[in-house]
């Protein structure tokens, strides 16, 4: 079993794979398909046996960490590990797995895949549901029938994610950096409420943005499904927050003049020779978030003007200037580079990006 290192940005699992939860915009839920918003800083973890006097018990069961979201604020996960040492990773919500809508255990499949492989996958951003397109991670509470697993199981019991990564079985990649090999995006250096009225948080699905889930070019056999390790990420809202620490949540960088203030751009992977796997018919199926319907009748464009110019495409309703667009993966010596993109889009979230 992998040994799981919760630090105050990111969280360790094994040697060589990490994961870091990103702050973002959340995309009107109005029909339309979008590009991958910009990372608006990292979610501080908390470790949950720090503060397992004041959270429920059955987080403290289950340990792992912490993080704390507004309403207003969406979610994506950063990927980070080494090349030359794969792992295949499994995403939860709650009971459900964000991939194939599959209750979540910590088995994978193939058919149809429901797992990453990292570092291949440098992020994901939401549940997967059509072909090239995933629904935006949002944070929604619980009892109201709006997240996932309310979707797909009819309750709500645990909210929060799931993680479970796999090593590679004896022998099929080096234990060691080749001599030669480039450094690469890594991971990081190593480094009930009581009385509450709040209602807990999990994840809901929001607005739909262009994102492909690479199928595994290493397949099935490679991973060793018995050297794993597991770990559980709660979410509180501000309320819990304040109880749990007895701080005030610092604000949120987001509202509706932060991608003008900013001049942050939208991100976009030359991927197009990369395939993408099967989408999951049960993920579908969660009702549209509160916002998200308010938005469906407000004029996309009277929003657009209060965020920032966005990028337009066939299949994507936001106009920027191309210089906004910043893409990965072209042999264009002027397009940014996929690691360089990657690099990008985390520094501006405030992680720290080192060698492995």
């Amino acid at each position: 079993m992998f040994e799981v290192v919760i630090e105050p940005q990111v969280i360790r699992i094994g040697q060589h794979c990490a994961v870091s939860f990103h702050r973002t915009l959340r995309l009107p839920d109005d029909g339309r398909t979008y590009p991958l918003p910009p990372g608006l800083g990292v979610f501080p973890l908390l470790r949950v046996e720090t503060y397992a006097d004041r959270l429920p018990p059955a987080w403290r069961e289950r340990g792992g960490a912490c993080i704390a979201m507004y309403q207003r604020e969406a979610l994506w996960l950063g990927f980070h590990g080494a090349s030359w040492s794969p792992h295949a990773v499994k995403i939860g919500l709650g009971e459900i797995n964000a991939l194939s809508g599959q209750p979540f255990d910590c088995k994978l499949c193939d058919a149809p895949q429901d797992y990453v492989i990292v570092p291949e996958q440098p992020w994901l951003d939401g549940i997967k549901t059509g072909q090239g397109v995933v629904r935006q991670f949002v944070a929604m509470p619980l009892g109201l029938g709006y997240t996932v697993e309310a979707a797909l199981t009819g309750h709500e019991r645990y909210g929060g994610i799931e993680i479970a990564v796999f090593a590679a079985k004896p022998g099929r990649f080096p234990d060691t950096p080749p001599p030669a090999v480039e450094p690469g995006p890594g991971p990081m250096a190593m480094a009930g409420l009581r009385g509450s009225q709040a209602q807990p948080m999990g994840l809901g699905a929001g607005g739909v943005m262009q994102q492909r889930i690479y199928p595994d070019p290493y397949g099935l056999e490679v991973w060793d499904q018995d050297n794993y390790g597991r770990v559980t990420v709660h979410i509180l809202n501000s309320v819990q927050y304040c109880e749990v620490t007895g701080e005030e949540l610092p604000p949120t960088p987001i509202d509706a003049a932060t991608y003008t203030a900013h001049g942050l751009p939208w991100f976009d992977l030359y991927d197009e020779a990369r395939g993408d796997i099967a989408p999951s018919t049960l993920l579908a199926r969660p009702r549209p978030s509160p916002s998200g319907m308010r938005n469906a009748a407000s004029p996309v464009k009277t929003r657009a003007r209060l965020r920032s110019p966005r990028h337009r495409s066939s299949a994507c309703v936001i106009d920027a200037p191309g210089q906004r667009v910043r893409r990965a993966g072209a042999s264009n010596a002027t397009v940014p580079t996929l690691a360089m993109s990657v690099k990008r889009r985390r520094r501006r979230s405030g992680v720290p990006i080192t060698s492995v």
